[in-house]
């Protein structure tokens, strides 16, 4: 395990972000913040830092157990970073869901012209 760490690959590492230039772009923006100070990419991650990621309409929560700046598998995340989100912020992301989107089942594809005019339907 590496010792010193960039925020921006540390957060690439866990799989926070699907690129470095990505999360590299969210410090730049201010969507990262530790202690409440924004923090520029180049800041090193120390153990036990909990470290903000503002993604709207919530503000997500991450409590560094381990350092590391090789990106990892989905299952090794967990030892290294662990999800202490508010409840919530939690509460709000699941309300929006309920409210301000469409929501159809998992794997049920794009909406045929059948289920397009019962929607429209519905929607009147």
């Amino acid at each position: 395990m590496d010792e010193k760490v960039r925020i921006d690959k540390w957060l690439w590492a866990v799989r926070i972000f699907k690129t470095r230039s990505l999360a590299s772009e969210a410090c730049k923006k201010g969507k990262v913040s530790i202690n409440g100070v924004s923090v520029k990419p180049s800041r090193e991650v120390r153990l036990n830092e909990i470290i903000d990621l503002r993604i709207p309409p919530i503000t997500r929560s991450y409590k560094v157990k381990a350092i590391s700046g090789k990106r990892m598998g989905a299952k090794l995340v967990v030892d290294f970073m662990e999800d202490v989100t508010a409840q919530d912020q939690l509460d709000l992301l699941n309300s929006t869901k309920q409210f301000g989107f469409e929501q159809r089942e998992r794997g049920s594809g794009r909406p045929t012209k059948h289920d397009r005019r019962l929607i429209d339907k519905l929607k009147q």
